[in-house]
């Protein structure tokens, strides 16, 4: 059975398809690869990998059921020993109400509570913690 042709690109100039299916090949490698990280489970940080650092130093870290782990900022961590999943942080985890202020609004605020940080849903996580350090 005989493939059919892309319409616009069958009448297209020879030019044109010098240049888009090369242009099409390289996209379509690109969903592939990106098909496969996702079923994968597999995530780079892509700000370490522009800065230099190697697919290992940037993969994102999981935990054993494939939960993203985060730091204490709400922030995607790549060591597994600095972060644990959103689900596993609760008031005890913050020093201070802005920080874990910080953390809850990051986690989708009283919307995805789901961490039980705002206890009484009016937009404030961990209202007895101190404003400030002292």
């Amino acid at each position: 059975m005989a493939i059919p042709k892309f319409k616009p690109l069958a009448n297209a100039s020879e030019k044109t398809k010098k240049f888009l299916k090369p242009l099409l090949i390289g996209v379509g490698a690109l969903l592939l690869g990106a098909f496969g990280l996702e079923a994968s489970n597999t995530d780079f940080d892509l700000g370490k990998l522009f800065r230099g650092s190697t697919l290992e130093e940037s993969k994102v870290a999981r935990d054993d059921s494939g939960n993203l782990l985060y730091d204490k900022e709400g922030n995607v961590v790549t060591d597994a020993t600095k972060g644990k999943k959103a689900s596993d942080y609760n008031c005890d985890d913050f020093t201070t109400q802005p920080e874990a202020q910080k953390f809850f609004q990051k986690m989708g605020g009283v919307d995805k509570d789901i961490y039980r940080l705002d206890g009484n849903k009016d937009g404030q996580a961990c209202e007895a913690l101190p404003k400030e350090v002292k």
